[in-house]
């Protein structure tokens, strides 16, 4: 007879994004069991206590605030730990104080996990998910970055809203780094298989819409949380599920479209082996060259890591 297991997430860094997430799992009982871990062993407990006080409304899920041992048997590993992005700050601002934190924590998990998946979300990600992967010494298919789902899905909001249509029946990508220099893919945007039909001037301003809605949101309130904590929940579904979603995760390439040796964000089927495969990607001419700068910023990015990384 078979013992059940209990599927288990582990949420490591209690800001803005990490306790929104854990909150979004809770709520969606993506799991039986969800640890909280964060160096302020206070917030971690505080936020344990405040969602046991909501079981009743909700479900079953055992919560706590733990340590790196409670990594042991996690299905998934969420790392949103590290300095936030500050108004006036770019996601690569953040690479000298981050590096160093992501590095620390993954070490810690793999002491206790080396069986499931590693899913960062700590910026800048395609950056700090590459820092995972070489600490962790796992596969990369075990080791994805939030890369950019999220863009994506407040690309496809920017086109529904000015075609006044549902945003769910757009299908449309962002791709590259998850920052400053990602990219549209226009050319492969569509609704019902129809070509998404828009001026240049509505196309560039939906565009710049979705790059800078995170300064926007910063400026505004201070962090962005919400909806970075749907996607990432959106990912945790795909991979306890065993979907085989299409999902912009950032992910190891080697020889992709000419881009080997680091993460960026392109389309990938998610189940539950992590990414199980790495989709092509068809470019038109100004794509590609776009596609090949945000390539290079990461790689310039990546070689300003330790050398450990």
């Amino acid at each position: 007879m078979s013992i059940h297991r209990p599927t288990r997430i582990v949420v490591v860094g209690c800001g803005a994004v990490g306790a929104t997430t854990a909150y979004t799992l809770l709520l969606r009982e993506r799991c039986e069991e969800l640890v909280l871990i964060d160096v302020r062993r206070d917030v971690a407990h505080g936020e344990a206590l405040d969602f046991r006080h909501g079981l009743p409304f909700t479900g079953k899920t055992k919560v706590w605030a733990g340590d790196y041992a409670d990594c042991a048997g996690a299905d998934i590993v969420i790392v949103a730990a590290g300095a936030a992005q500050r108004p006036g700050e770019t996601r690569q601002d953040l690479l000298p104080r981050n590096a160093a934190v992501v590095q620390q924590v993954v070490a810690q998990v793999v002491e206790h996990n080396q069986d499931g998946i590693l899913l960062i979300a700590t910026n800048p990600v395609d950056v700090m998910a590459y820092a995972a992967w070489k600490t962790s010494q796992w596969p990369a298919h075990r080791v994805i970055g939030s890369g950019t789902v999220l863009d994506s899905a407040r690309f496809r909001f920017a086109i529904g809203r000015r075609l006044g249509m549902d945003p769910r029946n757009v299908h449309a990508y962002i791709v590259g780094e998850h920052g400053d220099t990602e990219l549209p893919v226009w050319s492969s945007a569509h609704v019902a298989g129809a070509p998404v039909s828009l001026p240049p001037e509505e196309k560039d301003e939906i565009f710049r819409e979705t790059r800078d809605a995170a300064y926007e949101i910063i400026r505004a309130k201070g962090a962005t949380n919400y909806a970075i904590a749907l996607a990432l929940d959106r990912i945790v579904t795909a991979i306890l599920r065993d979907e085989g979603a299409v999902l912009t995760v950032s992910t190891y390439l080697d020889d992709y479209l000419g881009v080997r040796g680091i993460y960026m964000g392109v389309p990938c089927i998610v189940d539950r082996t992590g990414v199980r495969e790495v989709l092509p990607l068809h470019l038109d001419e100004t794509e590609a060259r776009l596609f090949a700068a945000s390539a290079a910023a990461l790689q310039a990015a990546v070689a300003r890591l330790p050398e450990h990384a």
